[in-house]
């Protein structure tokens, strides 16, 4: 899996911190209210957004350790995080962070999660998370994240998994179209063999009750509108260019809905889903 530039994570930063689910959230926060400090191991990191959108519902000390396929990411997760915090050393190969309240330590960690998922949960964090990554796995690899970690009783909170609504406006003829061919897209292969894509929150979902756990489950769709033009824009695109991909829809059918949805008028609902699993 890769492909995810800085620039773009950077974009979509502020639209998925508005979009976090506030209950789900509040919800993993109550449950570790009685701890003085946590550990967290957060999967496909990308630059960081995870704990900048998580870190203050969690207690004051916190123990990240962000990890990630692409060593340029974890170059920029490490900037990012330091330009972001009020205060930023480096203690070893830890980044220790001030934010607030908050004392957060920061370790850095390459691993391929086809083949180091096992290494990677071995180290028992008290929480584990992660932030628009499951539709991006397979089916098959889901069932087998989610029996590592009740196996060993780890609690999951992922938030931002794509889930295969979109509501464009100003409505074009294509919209229907358009989508049935993202969709399919999305079901294709992004380095965990056939991807689940709008269905990843339902497979965990019934892997984890299957297995125990108890699941909440959140919407966290983004409402794009004026304020996240450049993002419907970028949005859009990428669209276009996966539905090309497909083959399934003509160039300029595709070409005519990216003119509409790239006005300055448009703007967009793109669904996703938190969730939040835990041992019982």
């Amino acid at each position: 899996m890769g492909g995810f530039s800085p620039e773009w994570l950077a974009l979509r930063e502020p639209a998925d911190h508005a979009s976090r689910n506030p209950q789900v959230l509040a919800a993993v926060g109550a449950h570790f209210a009685s701890k003085a400090s946590l550990t967290v191991v957060d999967l496909g990191c990308g630059a960081g957004s995870n704990l900048r959108g998580s870190y203050a519902a969690l207690p004051m000390r916190q123990h990240w350790t962000l990890v990630d396929l692409d060593p340029n990411l974890l170059v920029a997760t490490r900037e990012r995080l330091a330009d972001w915090a009020d205060e930023a050393r480096e203690q070893g190969e830890e980044l220790v962070l001030a934010k607030g309240d908050h004392m957060i330590t920061v370790d850095t960690r390459q691993a391929d999660l086809t083949k180091d998922l096992e290494w990677v949960l071995g180290w028992q964090p008290d929480l584990v998370t992660a932030a628009a990554l499951f539709d991006l796995t397979s089916k098959r690899w889901i069932e087998r994240f989610v029996a590592a970690l009740t196996s060993q009783r780890l609690p999951l909170y992922t938030v931002l998994t794509y889930d295969g609504r979109e509501i464009w406006q100003p409505p074009h003829p294509a919209d229907a179209r358009v989508l049935a061919a993202f969709k399919n897209h999305q079901h294709g292969e992004k380095g965990f063999g056939p991807a689940a894509g709008p269905d990843a929150t339902d497979v965990m979902a019934e892997a984890f009750r299957k297995s125990g756990f108890a699941v909440s489950i959140g919407d966290s769709a983004w409402r794009i509108g004026e304020q996240y033009g450049e993002l419907a824009q970028t949005l859009a695109k990428g669209i276009a260019d996966a539905v090309l991909e497909t083959g399934q829809i003509d160039g300029a059918t595709v070409a005519d809905w990216l003119a509409a949805r790239t006005q300055s008028a448009a703007s967009a609902l793109v669904g996703h889903h938190d969730l939040w699993a835990r041992p019982v």
